[in-house]
């Protein structure tokens, strides 16, 4: 609307001068040369001008004289007139481009959305050729305001070569900054990866990268920030997950399952997380799941055989522990233990003694399987608030993702199908909630 008006007010001033231009052309016309003939030349009456008399005016050196003078004095008169209405115009011009350019910062600066592409286009002022695409480069100096000097405040987490902060940039815009000493190798390597793989992928479900930067041997990876955190923090922080009900957690298991599929089946070549956990799946204010973290993700023609070992204890599938065989089966295990971690709200790994330790996966399977024993072991935080027919679908799901033979375990694509009937529809699921459930369940719009 503001555009059209803006078109509007630029088509008013040319025709303003254009009109103004014909009233003083009008006035600068001259009188008719022929009325200052003398009546012998033209004379009065009805009859006809003979060529005799035509002749002589023609020749009539007086009328040539005053002829001239008339011209002279119209071609000053026009250049006045054109020059005055080109001095309009421009000034017209200048004052409604003004004009739109506040309009259009005053719409920016009321809708949070452009206020992020505006910044956005800060940030991507200045851009690289990647290997695959164009990458944004920031400069250190903006992350470094914009963190307030990597205050300590604002540090949002802490990873395995450095830490994350909160970042506030120009017209409020917040973003995470992750800061990676890179002066081993490994590190390079995965920021490498990192932005590599971000670049290319575009999904709902995978955070998305803002831009780099590269200072000395500090390597700096802007995304968007997620302002719920990480699920980690959400079901072993504080809060011990009572902000999550039943459905919140079946709609973030959804949402990392599309995640998932769109790496596994829907990248070309496919890609493999190869750290999926719940410290990198991370939820935005509504609760929307995004997975993060891409530094060991493996895709492309990589020989995934002859791969170093890496990935976080209680996550790592065991054919990849013991054999170094990495498949995407490898990442549907991780996820089974997720799953788990979101139904029980245990960690993947607990102390049983000061030297042993007990994978989620260990003490939960004999249990899973039980229909009289399984609501017990349920976090309970949501116990007793879920239909039980949906408790042991989710938990037949995750029995059958952490079954140790990689080949018993279902694709993700059928582990996302198992799943969208059990999240309700104002969620992103296909679940219509009766009044019978509502009552007994949380509300789905809570979040």
């Amino acid at each position: 609307m503001n555009l059209l008006l803006c078109r509007l007010f630029l088509l008013l001033p040319i025709w303003v001068c254009y009109f103004s231009l014909l009233s003083v052309l009008s006035d600068a016309r001259p009188e008719p040369w022929f009325s200052s003939i003398s009546e012998t030349v033209l004379p009065t009456g009805n009859g006809p001008i003979s060529s005799i008399d035509a002749t002589m005016a023609a020749l009539s050196p007086g009328v040539q004289v005053e002829r001239r003078e008339q011209h002279g004095n119209l071609d000053r008169k026009m250049l006045a007139a054109v020059i005055s209405s080109v001095s309009v115009l421009v000034a017209i011009i200048l004052s409604i481009f003004g004009l739109c350019v506040y309009h259009h910062k005053k719409w920016i600066n009321s809708d949070p959305k452009n206020i992020q592409s505006s910044v956005l286009g800060k940030l991507n002022s200045l851009r690289i050729t990647g290997k695959k695409g164009l990458v944004s480069v920031i400069e250190y100096q903006l992350l470094e305001a914009a963190t307030d000097n990597f205050r300590e405040s604002n540090v949002l987490g802490e990873g395995g070569f450095g830490c994350v902060y909160k970042a506030r940039f120009d017209d409020n815009l917040l973003a995470a900054v992750k800061r990676l000493d890179c002066s081993e190798q490994v590190a390079e390597k995965e920021f490498e990866n990192e932005v590599d793989l971000l670049n290319r992928i575009r999904h709902p479900n995978i955070i998305s990268l803002l831009g780099y930067c590269i200072h000395g041997e500090t390597r700096f990876i802007v995304y968007e920030l997620m302002h719920n955190g990480s699920l980690e923090t959400q079901l072993h922080g504080p809060s011990r997950g009572s902000a999550l009900t039943w459905h919140i957690r079946m709609k973030i298991a959804l949402d990392a399952a599309r995640g998932l599929e769109y790496l596994h089946e829907h990248c070309n070549p496919p890609v493999i997380h190869r750290d999926l956990k719940s410290s990198n799946i991370l939820l935005d204010s509504n609760f929307n799941a995004k997975i993060a973290d891409f530094g060991l993700a493996v895709g492309g023609a990589q020989n995934k055989n002859n791969i170093k070992l890496s990935g976080t204890l209680g996550y790592v599938a065991p054919e990849y522990l013991l054999d170094g065989k990495l498949t995407e089966k490898s990442d549907v295990y991780a996820f089974g233990v997720v799953l788990l971690e979101l139904l029980m709200g245990r960690k993947p790994v607990e102390k049983m003694a000061p030297s042993q330790r007990q994978s989620i996966v260990t003490w939960a399977m004999p249990q899973l399987t039980d229909r009289s024993k399984l609501p017990n072991i349920v976090d309970p935080v949501i116990r007793n608030t879920m239909d039980l027919k949906h408790l042991y679908q989710v938990a037949a799901v995750a029995v059958l993702c952490v079954q140790p033979e990689p080949s018993y375990r279902p694709l993700i694509t059928d582990v996302l199908h198992s799943l969208i009937p059990l999240v309700p529809v104002e969620l992103g699921g296909a679940l219509r909630l009766t009044e019978a459930a509502r009552s007994v369940g949380p509300n789905p719009s809570a979040n």
